[in-house]
């Protein structure tokens, strides 16, 4: 018995050498890694800090992050990623190969990994290739794409395989994926290049106009996320907030209260409620049925805005639910299906 506990073991450890198969959910916002095996290994910002003359990466993920807003000239802060999809090949590139390295404790693999990476599903034929391309650059054996609508689906545990219509609403940092998901393949998608990333936006656009005050992009994420609502909050909220005055060039402070932010995020939730409600029009009417009986369920950051299920439940008169983990529901779609490749080959697209 304890040959053969040493056997498993020494096999075990063999195996941990050979394999290191990923699946990653490379977002505008956020970048996650699943390790087969272990679960989410990385969960970090999907920015690179670089150096411009000499080429060099400073840092990248939460570090980078950081030091949004307070580089030198000579030192830029790149999001590679834009409405889902790559803007900067090169940097893409090093942020993946970073990622995995850190994901997998800089261990060299006589095998490399087969990678599952979600991707929206308005991209084109092109985007869906860079993606591609950078993925087997930072050394992986086989690459398969997943549209983040159905990764989520299965990360959310719904029975895509059944024919029942499944609708689900991915809300992340560049796009929203509205799709309806049957019998393993999308019946019904509608994609726009609108979320939260709008909304940071939108609070510093506010500010700007009603306040005469600047603040940056992390401060305005902060700011959605401490009091940011779609529908009146039980509670009213308020909390500081810091900027420079644009009239005299000095550094201000002023309260704002949760009204006044879902006030400046409104042209943002309207648009996504309208492509979820084109969704709701132009879906088959055998799936219609379905969709009253199962609901809406919303994943992506997005959905993490306060009270924005009670806001669509109101506009639809449907059933609204968030997945467990919003922000990981893609990348854990993706990861398991890194244990069933039979489901991987049928949802992957080319």
């Amino acid at each position: 018995m304890v040959e053969k506990g040493i056997k498993m073991n020494l096999l075990g450890l063999i195996k941990g050498r050979l394999f290191c198969d990923l699946a990653i959910d490379l977002g505008t916002a956020n970048t996650l890694v699943y390790l087969k095996g272990k679960g989410i290994v990385v969960q970090e910002p999907s920015i690179v800090v670089i150096n411009k003359g000499t080429g060099k990466v400073e840092a990248v993920g939460k570090r980078a992050k950081e030091m949004l807003g307070k580089t030198p000239a000579d030192v830029l802060a790149i999001k590679p990623m834009r409405d889902g999809v790559i803007a900067d090949f090169e940097i893409a590139e090093k942020m993946l190969d970073y990622f995995i390295k850190k994901s997998t404790d800089n261990r060299v693999f006589l095998i490399r990994p087969r990678i599952v990476i979600g991707i929206p599903t308005g991209i084109t034929q092109v985007e869906r290739r860079a993606v591609k391309d950078v993925a087997m650059r930072a050394k992986a054996s086989e690459v398969y794409l997943v549209q983040q609508p159905v990764s989520a689906s299965i990360g959310a545990d719904l029975p895509i395989s059944e024919p029942t219509g499944n609708m689900i609403v991915d809300i992340g940092g560049g796009t929203t994926d509205i799709a309806v998901i049957s019998m393993n393949g999308i019946v019904f998608n509608h994609h726009i290049r609108i979320a939260g990333n709008d909304m940071d936006e939108a609070i510093i656009q506010y500010l700007k106009k009603k306040y005469n005050l600047l603040i940056g992009e992390r401060s305005a994420e902060q700011l959605k996320m401490e009091i940011g609502s779609a529908y009146p909050l039980d509670e009213p909220m308020t909390v500081e907030i810091k900027g420079r005055d644009l009239g005299e060039g000095i550094p201000k402070t002023i309260i704002i209260d949760d009204q006044e932010v879902r006030e400046a995020l409104e042209n943002v939730i309207s648009s996504i409620i309208n492509a979820i409600r084109v969704a709701l029009e132009k879906i088959p009417p055998e799936l219609s049925a379905d969709i009253i009986d199962r609901g809406i369920i919303l994943t992506g950051g997005g959905a993490l805005l306060k009270n924005i299920d009670k806001r669509i439940r109101e506009e639809t008169k449907l059933p609204v639910f968030i997945t467990d983990d919003p922000l990981a529901t893609v990348v854990i779609g993706a990861g398991k299906m890194l244990d069933d490749l039979d489901l991987l080959k049928k949802v992957s697209i080319i």
